[in-house]
């Protein structure tokens, strides 16, 4: 192999992980097992020292907070009538794991049998993927023996994972007004369901949470806190990485040698002697691989960025999950609304989670989940709500004062895809995200029969005695063509961004990895998160993301002990 101009390595590892968010803090651990192994970690945030990380309401302060969040914006975007979205990324070590919802949910089993066909690999089959979940679970219903609804725990066991990292728990509150929506959704014809993750999360309760005893579950706590006195393990942060180190030898054959990386003040170059792992999310991971030659060779000549790799499928295929809000006022029943515009309210708020870690401190943004069909022709779940005993006008801005909930709702399996792509050859620039939200006319249809659904379920008796009254979006909207344009007004998103590194078949052009997740035509790199996947999962995709690490981890020790 030719050496590799202008690089100076000031240390070497054999495998460097670029992003401490969830997949790169599990594949620390994982790779760190061997002490033979010297892992680099390296993460552009902070430590996740911040008080508000672990305080489960904390997210309210640190989305839009530069000490832990990246502070993207969307492209203005006309599937929402031009309006731009905020697009939170963690900026700290756990990723998007310290911001994010919580929510437990690995999705639907035939969205990971899809992405078997899509690849051509068997192992990301449902049936193959369970394993992988179960290896790091600590699921609390496995904290007994027996199941205290049924007596039985076997068929949950075979199921969920117990003693593992990843701590799943019950939430610690309740509310009259979503049990009395859970009970409407029932009368509506939707079945209560008492686990969303056995691979068919058709059904109305509760979303089981990532939380520990009331505080935040993150996967730096997680997997790394307990680890980092292994000695063949380092962690650097607030290392930002300005591109990959890519050889390309007399034969032509490029290989992924190390990174560039901004480190206090300074840029140091470190190589990878086996591996390096790209996990900075499906945001970050495609913008450094363009920045490092790896992408669409156009875009990249226009940027002005060096080709290495024409690969076209760096940064598309953007996939989210873009939610309605429906808010509607109620009478006789405690809402958060009035309870958190009050100082007395406040106070018993703090005391209860001071106490005993309870209340609405300790929520994740949505409590209650349901996960329906759009219409009577869908073959699944297609829709899935989020509710909520509050109401705002947006996110990050003060509840309404009169009693109200929130029903949101989005499309699980949009049709609409978009892209991420680099701005300038500068890695301080924020990448351009246009998500081309309800750019297809299927989901303009399901956005407009989400919001009649949502109205059909608050309209049951189990809700009646609250007297509830659409206050948004309004009973005017009726017809397809409005509660479409209507839904471009109000939707926004519930931060779900994937599919950007897909992996997929040889045979497909917009593949950027294969099936075992190393990046096509360059050895010594794989890309690792939630950006591989194909298609989006049905639900909330942090659960599937460190699925994806679990098996990654798999496949790197793998191939480095059939190469040895």
């Amino acid at each position: 192999m030719a050496k590799t101009e202008g690089f100076n390595p000031v240390d070497h590892f054999d495998y460097v992980i670029i992003g401490g968010g969830s997949a790169g803090c599990l594949l620390a651990n994982r790779l760190s097992r061997d002490p033979s192994h010297r892992v680099l970690l390296l993460e552009a945030g902070k430590k996740d020292n911040y008080l508000w990380i672990h305080v489960p309401v904390g997210y309210l302060y640190c989305i839009g907070n530069p000490r832990t969040d990246w502070l993207y914006n969307t492209e203005p975007d006309a599937g929402l009538n031009g309006r731009q979205l905020r697009y939170p990324r963690g900026k700290t070590l756990g990723g998007c794991s310290s911001i994010n919802g919580m929510i437990y949910m690995r999705g639907q089993a035939r969205d990971y049998d899809r992405w078997a066909a899509l690849t051509g690999d068997d192992g990301w089959s449902w049936e193959n993927v369970v394993p992988a979940f179960k290896a790091h679970e600590d699921h609390y219903r496995l904290d007994d023996d027996e199941d205290p609804q049924t007596g039985d725990n076997s068929r949950f066991s075979d199921l969920h994972g117990h003693g593992g990292e990843w701590r799943i728990e019950k939430q610690r509150l309740r509310w009259d007004v979503l049990d009395a929506f859970a009970e409407a959704a029932v009368q509506a014809g939707v079945r209560r369901t008492a686990d969303f993750n056995a691979g068919d999360n058709e059904g109305v309760g509760y979303f089981e949470v990532n939380q520990k005893a009331g505080w935040r579950w993150n996967t730096a706590k997680a997997f790394l806190r307990p680890v980092l006195k292994r000695p063949n393990l380092t962690v650097w942060t607030e290392a930002q990485v300005e591109k990959l180190v890519i050889a390309t030898g007399a034969d032509g054959a490029r290989m992924c040698k190390g990174a560039r990386v901004r480190r206090a003040g300074s840029v140091v170059d470190v190589e990878a002697r086996k591996e390096l792992i790209l996990s900075a999310g499906a945001i970050g991971s495609p913008a450094i691989l363009q920045l490092s030659g790896i992408g669409p060779a156009q875009h990249l000549r226009e940027k002005g960025v060096d080709i290495v790799a024409d690969i076209p499928g760096v940064g598309e295929n953007l996939q989210d999950h873009l939610q309605i809000r429906s808010v509607f006022k109620v009478k006789g029943v405690k809402t958060l609304n009035k309870l958190a515009n009050s100082l007395f309210g406040k106070m018993m708020i703090g005391l209860e989670y001071g106490l005993f870690r309870s209340g609405p401190m300790s929520m994740s943004p949505s409590q209650l989940g349901a996960f329906t069909r759009s219409d009577d022709s869908q073959s699944h779940a297609n829709l899935e709500y989020h509710v909520q005993p509050l109401s705002l006008d947006a996110f990050g801005e003060p509840l309404h004062r009169d009693p109200a909930f929130t029903a949101s709702v989005c499309n699980l399996n949009p049709t609409s895809t978009g892209s991420v792509r680099i701005r300038s050859a500068d890695a301080g620039e924020a990448p351009a995200i246009a998500p081309n939200y309800l750019s297809t006319e299927e989901d303009r249809k399901i956005a407009a029969d989400s919001l009649r659904q949502v109205r059909e379920i608050v309209s049951q008796p189990a809700l009646a005695k609250y007297q509830p009254e659409e206050w948004k979006p309004g009973v005017r909207y009726q017809s397809d063509e409005e509660l479409a344009r209507l839904a471009g007004d109000i939707a926004s998103t519930i931060f779900h961004p994937v599919g950007t590194t897909k992996m997929g078949r040889d045979d497909d052009p917009m593949a950027v990895v294969d099936s075992r997740l190393r990046v096509r035509g360059i050895s010594g790199l794989r890309v690792v998160d939630a950006g591989v996947m194909p298609k989006i999962t049905s639900g909330n995709t942090n659960a599937p993301t460190l699925m994806i690490a679990e098996k990654a981890a798999t496949f790197i020790l793998q191939d480095a002990a059939a190469g040895a």
